[in-house]
């Protein structure tokens, strides 16, 4: 890909988003090519190679290895399954700082998955954008049956954990979740939120949450950056 040198978009930020998308894209699974490299590649100074790069370095995307170069990050992120966890957890069992904020919050009748797992004509919708250490990593829309969601509702929803919510103040049973992953496309709004070109895959995750008389108390549909997060499971090769 060429840049732009007649646009306004500063070189340093198109060399930028160039190398973002080819590290989403795959093109770098390991280091990345040298500074100089970079500055045959693109006819660019060092200096703004340097800008580029630093920036993401800042993104978490790269990483720089004193000594060896310029890496892709690992995902900083790992769930492990079979523990019902809430996102606030995780993240902070991984060091960084977690941090939210509201999209919507209102009664809904769609989508149709949510109807069928409730049970319901009509629920309560609650849609948060999830951060660790300021990076937009996880979309969430999490459904509940209605008076549920408005008991949830008149928390602040920009900094609880609904799962904490449930349990301590509302005198929920947390009790088992079903939850499937698959991958997708993100729709432009979707990528727009966590900061993504259209043009990678991401994670999605559908959960079904019931507590411990097996009530349904939540369906959540969350998308994931698959960049920044990861899924970890510990298998057991049973014999005879």
């Amino acid at each position: 890909m060429q840049l732009d040198y007649q646009s306004s978009i500063p070189l340093h930020v198109q060399v930028e988003n160039v190398l973002r998308d080819e590290v989403l894209k795959g093109v770098y699974s390991e280091q990345i090519p040298s500074e100089r490299e970079l500055m045959e590649r693109f006819s660019i100074s060092r200096s703004t190679v340097r800008q580029a790069v630093s920036a993401l370095v800042k993104e978490g995307i790269l990483e720089k290895r004193h000594g060896r170069g310029t890496f892709v990050s690992h995902r900083p992120v790992e769930q492990w399954l079979g523990n019902l966890r809430s996102y606030d957890e995780i993240i902070t069992g991984m060091g960084m700082k977690p941090s939210i904020k509201l999209l919507y919050k209102g009664y809904a009748s769609s989508p149709t998955e949510a109807a069928h797992t409730l049970g319901l004509d009509e629920f309560y919708e609650i849609d948060r954008l999830r951060f660790a250490d300021d990076t937009p990593i996880v979309l969430e829309k999490a459904y509940y049956p209605k008076d549920l969601g408005l008991q949830l509702a008149k928390f602040d929803l920009n900094n609880v954990s609904i799962y904490d919510v449930l349990e301590s103040s509302l005198g929920v049973n947390l009790w088992e979740a079903d939850q499937i992953i698959t991958s997708g496309k993100p729709s432009k709004e979707e990528a727009q939120l966590l900061e993504i070109p259209e043009s990678i895959c991401i994670m999605k995750t559908d959960r079904y949450l019931k507590d411990s008389n097996g009530n349904p108390i939540e369906y959540e549909n969350s998308i994931f950056r698959s960049d920044m997060y990861g899924f970890r499971i510990k298998l057991t090769r049973k014999r005879g």
